[in-house]
């Protein structure tokens, strides 16, 4: 009989990959335009390079959570996602010409964009309770992907300093090759209904359900207000006269806010169900861009934006995956959380990034956070909606609500899905690789 490990140990492993995922791209987003301009690229050819990986997220993540959905391997195909993107990192080693540099970039991205719907997918499975995931636990596994990015972010700008630019692609390997031992340590499972003989159910159905819809509209305009911080926040402030020193401090606290909340998400999610958790982060996110379309002048009205960052992505972050697996159960979940990534860091990205900058050229910086502003309003407006369509199926009080009935014809998870610690859900087969070192803590 294959031993089976706690719980601690198998999402201490999940904590590893969200970690080392997360580092990897602390590590490009933020220092590949350095690498691009020393290479003698032109800003036209770093913008268009730069903007692959909203561009790919556009189909990517949904081609790998139907694999994940069709299979039932979804460890598996972390592993092999892995593998792509550290033979695409090491890829960069060889190139210096835009050409050559974007094609190897597609291919990072391509690989890169299946970890996270497969792994959301993956955690959600293990931490289903019957009425969502656990949030607490859900929380302290991500919470090391926010860890992973700050700390890639200034360690990666203290190693670049001191070793030149000319190092970023072999920083970017490493990190890459990490993702991959962390991601071979996950323990392989399979979902008993993938052994069935029916196909995996469609997913239109589900989408043409009000509640659904409204759910989806309303994480494409609450992150599509956030573009704006993504793309232009640091620009409109060093146009405003903050240093770069302050610019990067309002970056750390903001993810030091998400780093709090994601840690004690458990206590607050007891508070509220997930789709008012939606409401509140999309009405904190009006909030917060206005106040730096008015306000940014003001330092104290940035720290506390930035401090809002706990509730406009961390809370909506735990909400979106939450509501995402109700939604999506079973067979359906990979699909699921790739149409999360697709329409919330896909396209909005595209959207944003173009919309803004157009925004930004005719009527300046502030233009693009009072359109943030709107955004978050309407994203306010459909979560408001959505949880108004799905009221019959909800439980409208604290805590986690009811799970979304599944579309006729789908597998219904059996009830041992449920993972109580300490034991891993019995139907999934887990192997254990040899054991390292200190593996059950960190």
């Amino acid at each position: 009989m294959t031993p089976v490990p706690a719980a601690g140990t198998v999402l201490s492993r999940f904590a590893a990959v969200s970690c080392t995922y997360f580092a990897a791209m602390g590590m490009f987003a933020p220092y590949a335009p350095l690498w691009f301009q020393s290479l003698g690229m032109s800003t036209l050819a770093i913008g268009a390079i730069s903007s692959l990986q909203s561009w790919t997220r556009v189909f990517t993540p949904y081609a790998w959570g139907w694999l994940g959905d069709h299979s039932g391997k979804r460890v598996e195909l972390i592993r092999i996602a892995a593998a792509g993107a550290l033979l695409s990192a090491l890829a960069l080693l060889g190139v210096q010409a835009a050409v050559p540099v974007a094609v190897v970039t597609v291919m990072l991205f391509l690989a890169n964009g299946g970890v996270v719907p497969l792994y959301e997918a993956t955690l959600a499975h293990l931490l289903n309770t019957g009425r969502g995931i656990d949030p607490a636990r859900y929380g302290r596994v991500r919470v090391w992907g926010s860890i992973g990015f700050i700390v890639a972010v200034v360690a990666g700008g203290a190693l670049l300093q001191w070793l030149g630019i000319g190092a970023f692609p072999w920083l970017v390997a490493a990190l890459n090759a990490t993702l991959l031992v962390a991601a071979w340590r996950l323990p392989p499972q399979r979902d008993e209904w993938h052994d069935a003989l029916t196909s995996p159910p469609p997913v239109l159905r589900l989408l043409r359900q009000p509640a659904v819809a409204w759910f989806f509209a309303s994480i494409f305009f609450t992150v599509l207000a956030h573009t704006a911080m993504y793309a232009f926040l640091s620009l409109y402030l060093v146009e405003l006269g903050y240093s770069k020193a302050a610019v990067g401090a309002l970056w750390a606290l903001a993810t030091g806010a998400e780093i709090v909340f994601f840690w004690q998400q458990g206590r607050w999610f007891r508070r509220l169900a997930s789709e008012r958790w939606l409401q509140v982060a999309a009405a904190s996110s009006a909030l917060r861009f206005a106040a730096v379309a008015g306000l940014a002048a003001w330092p104290l009205v940035l720290v506390l934006s930035q401090l809002a960052h706990a509730l406009t992505f961390a809370a909506h972050h735990a909400a979106c995956i939450d509501l995402v697996q109700r939604h999506f159960p079973g067979r359906l979940r990979g699909r699921g959380q790739a149409l999360y990534t697709i329409l919330g860091y896909g396209i909005s990205g595209v959207l944003g990034g173009v919309g803004g900058g157009w925004l930004i050229e005719r009527l300046g910086f502030a233009a693009a956070f009072w359109a943030a502003t709107l955004a978050a309003l309407a994203g306010l407006a459909c979560a408001w909606r959505a949880q108004q369509e799905g009221r019959a199926g909800h439980d409208d009080g604290g805590g986690l609500s009811q799970p979304h009935e599944l579309p006729t014809g789908a597998a219904r998870p059996a009830a041992d899905e449920v993972l109580t610690p300490p034991q891993v859900a019995p139907h999934v087969q887990v192997v254990t690789p040899p054991a390292a070192p200190g593996e059950n803590g960190r």
